[in-house]
């Protein structure tokens, strides 16, 4: 790939960096990842902050990190396959720990991010790269998911809310032809939603699914003011990510141009990638769990109202086992558990043995 003066990027991310700290800037009306970017040779995209520091993966520094080798010549499936309402397996992650840190935004720089709350990789930090994480230690039910996911951490009052158990983060397709989804390239990191949106603009994420709730109140688009004062109640948020590729980059300056949330296919319901992202990948769901309830009015994000909610995802799975996921779950039709068994559908037998681990 050709190399690129690095200060237009780092002029970019000084800009953008401002946005986010909402120093003289206005976010942007479109939502991030709502629309797929232009040609790959135009590198344009979302308002989303980038670093002044490098990723140790990113070899020349001006924020693209392609893809070795790229993944090129693939048209959007248009097909319609054999009707299957689940194609997805679930990924049980635990929190890790917290920390201001953001690899994938920050790079390198340590305590620059607002606090985030970690799942998954036990070691990621600010200075994360695909190496660090690859076969990793892992609080994930499947050893071979080294990945690491991250949110901004939840606040009452002073105190620090920290979901409890494995958190369910789905992988699902996004797509109708899900025989047409690949697994994750290895290094593949992305940025959902923006932390600088604006309350309607969350509400009209693609990403969007029921908002926050808690009780019998769905669809809020900010933390309610309350909820019941019951056991079995915890405030829970549902949102998906894009999950269209466009072959060339692990990541891009802003994070997001890179991927694409499915579009609609001409004169029907079905969902297909665009052009400019043709490769369909997993859709990730981050189904989250907070133990509060009762008075909300102190409950608030590390990075601000509700609506600023977003997420990270850092791909280091085991190449293997993730191919052998996609291909039985999401390419096979079936509602999968962290095993890959359908409940179901035992007769199709499951992927991963006691250890989540494969045979």
């Amino acid at each position: 790939m050709r190399k690129r003066s690095k200060l237009p990027a780092l002029l970019l991310g000084s800009a953008l960096i401002a946005s986010v700290l909402g120093v003289g800037t206005v976010a942007t009306a479109a939502g991030p990842g709502d629309t797929p970017a232009a040609s790959a040779g135009a590198h344009t995209g979302h308002t989303m902050t980038v670093s002044t520091q490098a990723s140790a993966d990113d070899p020349d520094g001006d924020g693209y990190i392609p893809a070795v080798p790229p993944v090129t010549d693939v048209i959007p499936s248009t097909a319609t396959p054999p009707p299957a309402y689940h194609h997805e397996f679930q990924a049980g992650c635990s929190v890790t720990h917290t920390a201001p840190d953001d690899p994938i935004v920050y790079p390198g720089q340590f305590g620059k991010s607002h606090d985030h709350t970690f799942m998954g990789n036990t070691s990621t930090d600010a200075a994360s790269t695909t190496g660090s994480l690859y076969g990793g230690s892992t609080t994930c039910k499947a050893p071979a998911d080294a990945s690491a996911y991250w949110m901004p951490s939840l606040y009452k009052g002073d105190q620090k809310i920290l979901p409890v158990g494995p958190q369910v983060i789905y992988y699902k397709a996004g797509v109708t032809d899900y025989r047409s989804v690949r697994p994750f390239p290895k290094g593949l990191r992305f940025v959902v939603g923006n932390p600088m949106q604006t309350e309607q603009q969350f509400r009209a994420h693609k990403g969007f699914v029921e908002g926050w709730e808690c009780g019998d109140s769905f669809f809020n688009t900010d933390i309610p003011a309350s909820c019941p004062s019951r056991p079995d109640v915890q405030l829970n948020l549902r949102m998906q990510a894009p999950s269209c590729w466009n072959g060339l980059h692990l990541d891009t300056p802003d994070h997001q141009s890179h991927m694409a949330y499915p579009v609609v296919k001409p004169g029907t319901n079905d969902n297909m990638c665009p052009a400019s992202h043709p490769v369909a990948l997993p859709m990730i769901e981050f189904k989250m769990a907070w133990p509060v309830n009762g008075d909300m009015s102190q409950v608030r994000l590390a990075s601000g109202r509700g609506y600023s909610f977003h997420y990270d995802f850092f791909n280091a799975w085991e190449e293997r086992t993730l191919k052998a996921l996609v291909d039985h779950c999401i390419n096979g039709g079936l509602q999968c558990d962290t095993r890959g068994f359908d409940l179901y559908r035992p007769e199709r037998g499951t992927v991963l043995n006691a250890d989540h681990r494969l045979p």
